[in-house]
């Protein structure tokens, strides 16, 4: 069972979606980054040490999605604004999550990314 912090987290980011989306002119929304990328909370928390098959192919149907440069700006700013949700982040293992997954994303998942210059 979740606890009531990824809960929490979770609810959080549908909240960002929902003021995020309408403004966002991309095929990508914050939902679709959160549904995604949920399994890898538990990882990205250090509850596993192994990386869940689900987060993998998560951050490789999100990578899929994202194609024109608004997708990949949306997908960006909502991977921060997620991330600065969940207690106990690891960002290094954040920042490393696509290249153990065999994903190459324009971007460093970092609170310090400016997804303005993503391209």
């Amino acid at each position: 069972m979740a606890s009531s912090g990824v809960l929490r987290a979770l609810a959080c980011f549908l909240v960002v979606s929902a003021v995020v989306a309408p403004y966002a002119e991309a095929a990508v929304t914050c939902g679709t980054v959160v549904s995604n990328l949920s399994p890898c909370i538990g990882y990205l928390r250090g509850a596993s040490k192994v990386i869940p098959a689900t987060c993998c192919s998560g951050i490789r149907n999100l990578n899929s999605a994202a194609q024109t440069t608004a997708d990949r700006k949306t997908a960006c700013n909502c991977l921060k604004s997620a991330a600065a949700g969940i207690a106990g982040l690891n960002y290094g293992l954040a920042a490393a999550l696509p290249a153990a997954c065999k994903v190459n994303i324009p971007y460093k998942i970092s609170p310090s990314t400016n997804c303005n210059q993503v391209q």
